[in-house]
């Protein structure tokens, strides 16, 4: 007899009170209103007695939706989500792993494994310079967002904008605006001449 959604949801159940008994979680099993006599029972209940639930018609569940736990824990997936779809677009993008490990604390296992998932070619060698004008062009871009901040360091979705907006690769942009934050004074007015000196160099 084939099973109903409403057996896989009893027995799914039953087995997470099978482990919060052997892990002696009685708190866990008095919110679900399990007694004595209902421990007792789970006790004598065994792995094989969960297969014999397809074949039963009854239903022995109250399923209560608790909004103020559904609603951050919604959000909270949403952000990892959107986090994970981060990391994938700046790998794609041929971000490199410093900048993954610095705005993300990804390590080189999880970065290598990520760009092989995602096809991206191995990098060999430095990436070449940008010319005077990708140099200019990504200036006017990074200056205008770090101009003021104490922090060169801009956030992935401005990395992902900047990418987007002068079509210069994401590794050229990480290691061109590290290089010049590093020449910038970044506590008020930037030094044009100065950060401009070092990226000619």
């Amino acid at each position: 007899m084939e099973g109903t959604k409403e057996a896989d949801l009893i027995t799914a159940v039953l087995m997470y009170a099978m482990r919060c008994l052997a892990e002696g979680d009685q708190t866990a099993l008095r919110n679900m209103n399990f007694g004595v006599k209902e421990i007792e029972a789970l006790r004598e209940m065994r792995v094989a007695d969960l297969y014999r639930v397809e074949s039963l018609r009854a239903h022995c569940l109250e399923i209560v939706l608790n909004r103020q736990v559904y609603w951050p824990m919604i959000e909270h997936l949403g952000e990892q989500r959107a986090m994970e779809d981060t990391i994938q677009t700046l790998i794609s993008a041929d971000a490199p792993q410093e900048m993954m490990q610095i705005l993300f604390g990804l390590n080189q296992r999880d970065y290598t494994r990520l760009r092989r998932t995602l096809l991206v070619d191995p990098t060999i060698g430095r990436p070449p310079e940008l010319d005077e004008k990708g140099s200019h062009q990504l200036w006017e871009v990074w200056s205008s967002l770090v101009d003021g901040e104490e922090s060169g360091l801009l956030t992935p979705g401005q990395y992902l904008d900047i990418h987007s907006e002068t079509g210069l690769s994401m590794r050229a942009i990480w290691n061109q605006t590290q290089r010049w934050d590093q020449y910038g004074s970044l506590n008020g007015q930037i030094d044009k001449e100065a950060v401009q000196a070092g990226a000619n160099e």
